[in-house]
């Protein structure tokens, strides 16, 4: 029996999230013909995860949409599987990944980026020293990639904050700082990286090829390890600032 593919994301107080949200979903979809797909929301959006999982038959490998580890990848996630469904497997997070360099490069050029413009690396934040190193992993992948330093910075928890990278960008030598915004889908994240003053910022991730690919290939790499959801033992709940969303705090 072919497994189903649950696509596990935070959740939003936005239509237009939840919206970029389903339409990815039927990216991956179209990506597998014929391969079941199903997405499910930690909180806040319905479906919630621990429904999706009750009702789906058969194997299940869960792809959290996260683009970072942290407390909804190492704690929060694995909790729900392994409470509702502890014969799924989980796949890893989406990032740091090459395809998902690939994605911010476009969305930059499209945005209007110049050779000479300086590139800051926007994401939510999170008090998670390993989920900002992710990000900083993030931002070396995309330096390489637009041949350019980039710096990984933070709209909520992590350091430099936006405002600080900003600010120290500023100081430097390129006449327009442009921020890529390291986020799947527009929400609280995204407009505070609108507002943040820079002269160009991306849009998130979306909808895209590369993305769906991605998400195929974190459930290969989980079938291939075939290791089902193990539940965390004792967790202590950190500050939440999760990657993904664009959620409000």
């Amino acid at each position: 029996m072919t497994p189903t593919l649950v696509m596990a994301a935070h959740g939003a107080r936005s239509g237009h999230w939840e919206s970029v949200m389903d339409s990815l979903a039927a990216r991956v979809r179209r990506a597998r013909p014929g391969a079941p797909v199903e997405l499910g929301f930690l909180e806040i959006s319905a479906p919630l995860l621990s429904d999706v999982l009750s009702q789906v038959a058969g194997p299940v490998v869960v792809v959290p949409m996260l683009l970072a580890g942290g407390y909804h990848a190492h704690i929060d996630l694995p909790a729900v599987v392994a409470r509702t469904r502890p014969d799924a497997l989980v796949a890893g997070q989406l990032g740091p990944h090459r395809l998902l360099t690939s994605v911010l490069a476009r969305r930059l050029a499209a945005a209007g980026l110049r050779p000479c413009d300086a590139v800051i690396l926007g994401a939510a934040g999170s008090s998670d020293p390993a989920a900002l190193d992710d990000v900083r992993a993030a931002a070396r992948l995309l330096s390489v990639r637009l041949s350019r330093p980039v710096t990984a910075a933070f709209a909520s928890a992590g350091t430099p904050t936006l405002a600080q990278a900003l600010e120290r960008t500023r100081a430097g030598l390129a006449p327009r700082v442009a921020v890529a915004s390291y986020l799947l889908a527009p929400g609280f994240f995204h407009d505070r990286l609108v507002s943040s003053g820079a002269d160009l910022v991306s849009p998130p991730l979306g909808v895209d090829d590369d993305l769906a690919a991605l998400v195929w290939a974190r459930f290969d790499e989980a079938l291939a390890r075939r290791r089902p959801a193990v539940a965390p033992a004792a967790p202590v709940a950190p500050a939440r600032a999760p990657f993904a969303t664009g959620t409000p705090a």
